[in-house]
């Protein structure tokens, strides 16, 4: 038996990671690469939830330029995270992985509604759960959600899955010289507005001590490995 530093987790995923290379739309092969990490370490005993963003379908930021009420446009992104979510769902099946999807905002005929003890439940049986529709609430981002369902759920960890192996002081792609951060504090991500999370997720796992671990997913071994306690990515601790 593989011995594990992270029995539950919750990972952090973007919408975009959805869309392909045009980072738009629901693209059917990545949702099947994405279901293929994590059945891996589902298969290693590892306990996962999942927050999905709505950025390959919605950006609120444009309907807002537009003069959009602000409460609509969340409203619309979380029910563009709920088809992120089923997409996934869906791929996972595929992969012979039980899934949930679980609803901030009651959808019955598509999903399960949020219910915290549930939600446990289904991971203690080794069922793989989706949270969609956010925290049901505008002016909330799914980097809240994530934080806050991580709490619910007591997940030993919130992963932030990203296309890069850590937080940097600089965009890496932009600055050669750029320095990655082993670990950091909360503090110092605030402090130093790094753009690993928004303000109020940061907030969140520091006051609730879960740490933050960011990596790149599409690494095939880097998921893995973090989980086994090697270090991966930059670890956001107190």
């Amino acid at each position: 038996m593989v011995e594990l530093k992270y029995k539950r987790i919750l990972l952090k995923l973007s919408g975009e990671v959805m869309g392909g290379e045009n980072g738009f739309g629901i693209n059917v092969d990545e949702a099947e690469a994405i279901a293929q990490r994590v059945k891996e370490v589902h298969q290693m005993g590892v306990e996962v939830a999942i927050v999905i963003g709505a950025g390959n379908l919605w950006r609120g930021k444009q309907g807002l330029e537009h003069g959009m009420d602000r409460a609509t446009a969340d409203y619309m992104g979380m029910l563009a995270t709920v088809m992120n979510a089923l997409a996934l769902m869906d791929a996972l099946e595929r992969a012979n992985v039980m899934t949930r999807v679980m609803t901030a905002i009651e959808m019955r005929a598509i999903a399960e509604p949020y219910i915290r003890r549930r939600a446990m439940r289904h991971l203690d049986k080794g069922r793989v759960v989706i949270f969609g529709a956010g925290t049901g609430n505008p002016f909330f981002s799914t980097d809240t959600a994530a934080a806050l369902r991580a709490t619910e759920i007591e997940a030993n960890v919130v992963i932030k899955a990203t296309k890069v192996d850590g937080v940097y002081d600089s965009d890496p792609k932009k600055n050669p010289n750029a320095v990655k951060f082993d670990n950091l504090n909360y503090i110092d991500v605030l402090n130093r507005r790094l753009q690993v999370m928004d303000p109020t997720a940061i907030t969140h796992c520091m006051e609730n001590h879960i740490p933050l671990l960011v990596l790149n997913l599409w690494d095939e071994t880097a998921l893995g490995k973090a989980l086994m306690g090697e270090k991966i990515g930059t670890l956001i601790s107190g």
